[in-house]
């Protein structure tokens, strides 16, 4: 899996597709790009750009987001008002990950995307699944389900956890060179923790703009 995952945000107002896309930039291992308000300009950037992740909207002015759906060669969650029973149903037959209703906040997206990365990351660690790997996977997309902190942890990423020292809070390239290992690596085992609620994520703001996250040890 790359360093970044590239998510494609189409939601018919611009301001919410601008909102949410800096919900997505602030989670490690994300980068949003340009929002777009249409299905015709979804299909654009999807067959141009090939993003590993969609956050579709339901309501979109040249058609049903349920519809472009059954059209998507990519993963999709929905994040959308439309909050009936029949629409939840249609969205996850015809194959979306996840189902998010409006309005919600940046923490829950974010969850989501915490959620998607592990899938991702445990469905990249064979090259052919067993059964075990597969079913951690799809449980990895509910990760309110159980499967948390009690869980048996890696030997590297118990050594990334061990690399937090209490009370400080870390860049990825930090961890990685206590560790030994590549910032890309780092930054997927911190985030996994993040996922277990072993670590907590903390922004930063540098000179360009763009949050540089910071990793610390969660409160026991």
């Amino acid at each position: 899996m790359t360093e970044e995952l590239q998510v494609l945000i189409v939601d018919d107002d611009f301001h919410v597709g601008r909102l949410h896309a800096g919900y997505v930039d602030a989670v490690p291992g994300f980068r949003a790009l340009p929002p777009v308000g249409s299905a015709e300009q979804a299909l654009r950037v999807v067959h141009g750009t090939g993003p590993d992740l969609v956050l579709l909207d339901v309501y979109l002015p040249d058609a049903l987001g349920l519809d472009l759906l059954r059209t998507l060669d990519v993963d999709v969650i929905m994040l959308t008002a439309a909050a009936d029973s029949a629409s939840v149903r249609k969205a996850l037959r015809r194959g979306a990950l996840g189902y998010l209703i409006k309005p919600f906040d940046a923490g829950q997206l974010a969850r989501k995307l915490r959620a998607y990365a592990r899938y991702r990351r445990l469905l990249a660690e064979k090259p052919v699944l067993d059964q075990d790997t597969l079913e951690r996977a799809l449980h990895a997309l509910h990760p309110g389900d159980g499967g948390g902190p009690g869980r048996a942890r890696s030997a590297t990423e118990a050594s990334v956890l061990e690399a937090l020292e209490p009370g400080t809070a870390q860049s990825a390239s930090e961890v990685a060179r206590r560790v030994g290992i590549s910032r890309a690596t780092a930054q997927r085992y911190l985030s996994a923790l993040a996922d277990d609620g072993a670590v907590e994520i903390q922004l930063r703001y540098g000179s360009t703009g763009r949050p540089e996250h910071r990793y610390g040890r969660a409160p026991q």
